[in-house]
């Protein structure tokens, strides 16, 4: 067991588990070490409504039963070790026979989770747990209705745990709880995944990944595409890299997708010239042509090279953004140049609530328009 005075911990004497979340941590120097929110902010460097934010949160999570008794279990063990009075020794004393997550170290739960997570994300699949058992198990349909299998067993310490990090949450209350996966833990399941990829890649010699966080925020998959010569093909992309490809898997009412693919491509092709606008000019010299006689051989120009480079692709940004005009350029440079969610570009442009979507279809339907007009772009059919 490892316990920690971690920075957000503005009470002295107050001790927490080093592997908790930082607003949990927060949550519990308010709550059992009856410190102020702003004192919590003024020695966290944050602001005083994020930590208001975060507190918040975690008291309206309360309702989940693993949670809760979790809560209750690491502020009782803080308090007590803080001011072991006769009370605090008797409620100790009353609640022994309950686990308490306090005892869990980081190793553990990340090993647990590389288990458990990996069954949770299997269809149907939940964590239920017994009110009164010190075990909870990992259940799934079975082949004949209303059959369930049993997958895993995982102590309840480790399911309180994955409660407070937020990897699981509560499906149904009762005297059986059912739990299942969340975001935030199939991100750390992948996260946990690429670890072990790249531990393997370097026992095997081969270089490091640049980072495994990069790989909880990806989605891979395979896209089939038909090229110009008819030649179908499989390529396989991060599905989840831009939020076009998030927008083009929605359905509208109709059943059919929100974003065809040829204004998805369009809007693919303007954040290449948008990055491709971003290179730097050559800053040496050019060999390209050293051994041709009574040739230019293009010294420090800016942009030199095929297709004049960088420049070239400004000049298509500029052009493709004063077709569109004010209002449809600024959503689509957002959406397909700055990759921003919609949510965050309608709050930066100002807009309403659901306002962007039918203006960024718009915009990308004008967007290649311009393509088609200008430079006679022929978007590759996907099946």
């Amino acid at each position: 067991m490892t316990l920690t005075v971690l920075p957000e911990d503005t009470c002295p004497g107050l001790t927490l588990p080093g592997w908790l979340p930082v607003s949990t941590r927060q949550y519990l120097v308010h709550v059992a070490g009856g410190q102020s929110l702003r004192r919590i902010a003024e020695a966290s460097g944050q602001a005083p409504s994020t930590v208001c934010r975060r507190v918040h949160r975690i008291e309206a999570r309360r309702e989940d039963p693993l949670l809760d008794e979790a809560l209750d279990a690491l502020a009782h063990q803080a308090t007590a070790r803080r001011q072991p009075d006769k009370e605090a020794q008797e409620h100790e004393h009353m609640s022994a026979h309950f686990p308490t997550p306090a005892t869990m170290d980081e190793a553990t739960i990340t090993r647990e989770a590389r288990r458990i997570l990996r069954r949770l994300c299997e269809t149907g699949a939940v964590l239920a747990v017994a009110h009164d058992m010190d075990k909870a198990v990992v259940l799934r349909p079975g082949a004949a209705p209303g059959e369930q299998t049993r997958t895993a067993v995982v102590d309840r310490r480790v399911a309180q745990a994955f409660a407070v990090k937020d990897w699981i949450s509560c499906l149904r209350k009762g005297r059986v709880a059912r739990y299942g996966i969340t975001r935030a833990g199939r991100a750390a399941l992948k996260r946990l995944i690429d670890e072990d990829r790249r531990r393997r890649h370097a026992a095997q010699g081969f270089a490091e990944a640049p980072s495994s966080f990069a790989a909880q925020h990806a989605t891979f998959g395979p896209v089939p595409i038909t090229g110009e010569d008819g030649q179908r093909t499989e390529i396989r992309v991060n599905i989840a890299e831009s939020p076009l490809a998030g927008l083009a898997r929605r359905k509208g009412q109709d059943g059919q997708p929100f974003l065809t693919p040829d204004l998805v491509q369009a809007g693919e092709r303007l954040r290449e010239d948008f990055e491709r606008a971003q290179m730097g000019p050559r800053v040496g010299q050019n060999w390209d042509r050293f051994l041709t006689a009574g040739a230019d051989r293009g010294g420090f120009l800016n942009d030199s090279g095929i297709g004049e480079g960088p420049r070239a692709a400004r000049q298509r940004v500029s052009d493709a953004l004063d077709d569109l005009g004010p209002g449809l350029a600024d959503v689509v440079t957002r959406v397909c140049c700055f990759c921003e969610g919609l949510e965050q570009a309608e709050k930066r442009l100002g807009w309403s609530a659901r306002s962007g979507k039918i203006v960024l279809k718009i915009g990308l339907q004008r967007l290649l328009r311009h393509y088609e007009m200008r430079y006679g772009f022929v978007p590759a059919l996907r099946m």
